[in-house]
């Protein structure tokens, strides 16, 4: 997803800005409606609820299907933007450095945190396969049929990166390729949207299904998922982001948090830290940072410092591999990391692909695990505001940081601009 001058607040910017929420807004409440109507008939019928699990199992396989072409076309096209963003030297490198090591960080909590709450104990989910045995449906499976298999991830990813290193190699030449390759991206990820407005019938049919096998168990692991990932993200973002930010620049993390709390409203009402980035890149430079540093870094930090989707992204396994019974060892979930530091970058700019993200995770290293995502295809839309929320805020702590590092901000506007002391110029966005 880019963000186009019709995205911008004013004019017909405006307007497009207002449909785009409906949009949104509207596949949100229709999301909570069928977690709710799901979760009402798991309780009151519980074998009709079991019995709709294959809507869950159909959604789950739509998002296997487009993995491959995801996890391809990101890697290829995030390799060209890794060796974009080196050539512009000390800023570029010391951006991509930092990205790497706070999304390794970040994926790492969610494991610590995973493996101390051990959310969806107890729930024993099972794939549709075994659940159905001998009552299999002709009409179910006929139509189970239609879904295309999914490719395998890790000879996916192979592929994706010799292609990426090899177009790399190749400079100029390349060029069109990797143009043609984003064309196809967009292609791939207009289908996932597609895919993500049938979410609420995979999410009514997979939560009915888990409520009606184990009650009121199935909800309190859901909440307490979502508490953990909730609670961990805003310990993240004042702990971890605060103390560097304080540390290496000597602002306050909670006055930064009032100076885009505007910014935080527009991407809570959009579950997208996209539709914030003109006006990030106008703050960060309203707050002295250099116009270079912040056209360098708040790009970049949008495909690879996504410190919320990466927490989400390592609990949710956990979470999944916990509920199916199939705890993961230590080897299995180092693997998963390395994985996830790599796959991670899939995840940016387009609604449902952190599920295809989690998905090829899975598939990767425990392909039984799939089976057990329709709960979190239920749940998912419950954390995507902290997932951008957390994103947004890394990559405005990221910009401050490296514009210090890198002597490039002026810390008395710093501090003026994020005290209020200099408003922020809501017209300057049009420039952006």
């Amino acid at each position: 997803m880019t963000v186009t001058d019709d995205m911008k607040p004013g004019g017909n910017g405006a307007q497009a800005g207002t449909k785009k929420k409906d949009k949104t807004h509207w596949l949100y409440i229709m999301v909570i409606a069928a977690v709710v109507l799901g979760a009402v008939i798991g309780l009151v019928a519980p074998e009709v609820g079991k019995s709709l699990k294959p809507l869950g199992t159909a959604f789950v396989a739509l998002i296997k299907m487009i993995i491959a072409p995801v996890i391809f076309c990101t890697i290829v096209l995030g390799i060209g933007s890794v060796a974009k963003a080196a050539t512009v030297g000390k800023v570029g490198g010391l951006a991509l450095l930092y990205f790497v090591t706070m999304s390794t960080f970040a994926l790492a909590i969610g494991l610590i945190v995973g493996n101390i709450v051990h959310p969806g104990d107890g729930l024993q989910l099972k794939p549709y396969e075994a659940a159905s045995g001998s009552d299999s449906n002709a009409t179910v499976d006929f139509l189970m049929s239609l879904i295309p298999g999914d490719l395998p991830v890790l000879p996916t990813l192979v592929v994706a990166l010799l292609v990426g290193f090899a177009l790399q190699g190749m400079g100029k030449a390349g060029e069109p390729v990797l143009v043609g390759i984003q064309h196809i991206q967009k292609v791939v990820f207009r289908i996932m949207m597609m895919i993500m407005w049938v979410a609420p019938i995979g999410a009514f049919g997979a939560i009915a299904a888990v409520v009606g096998a184990t009650g009121w168990a199935a909800i309190g692991s859901m909440a307490i998922l979502m508490g953990a990932f909730y609670l961990t993200c805003a310990l993240f973002i004042v702990i971890i982001l605060g103390t560097l930010l304080r540390v290496v620049t000597g602002l306050n993390i909670f006055l930064l948090l009032k100076y885009l709390a505007r910014e935080y409203l527009l991407i809570f009402s959009t579950s997208s830290s996209e539709s914030a980035l003109p006006r990030l890149i106008a703050k960060m430079e309203h707050a002295g940072v250099s116009k270079p540093v912040v056209g360098i870094t708040v790009p970049t930090g949008y495909s690879f410092n996504l410190d919320g989707t990466a927490i989400y992204l390592t609990m949710s396994a956990l979470f999944v591999s916990t509920a199916m019974g199939m705890p993961m060892n230590l080897g299995e979930q180092i693997g998963l990391l390395v994985f996830m530091i790599i796959a991670s970058k899939g995840a940016a700019g387009v609604t449902g692909a952190g599920l295809a993200t989690l998905a090829a995770g899975l598939q990767a290293h425990r392909p039984e695990l799939l089976d057990g995502m329709g709960v979190i295809v239920g749940i998912d839309k419950f954390m995507s505001e902290a997932r951008a929320l957390t994103n947004f805020t890394g990559n405005a702590v990221a910009t401050l940081l490296i514009g210090k590092w890198t002597k490039e901000i002026d810390l008395d506007q710093a501090k003026a601009a994020l005290s209020g002391s200099r408003p922020f110029d809501e017209s300057s966005v049009e420039g952006h």
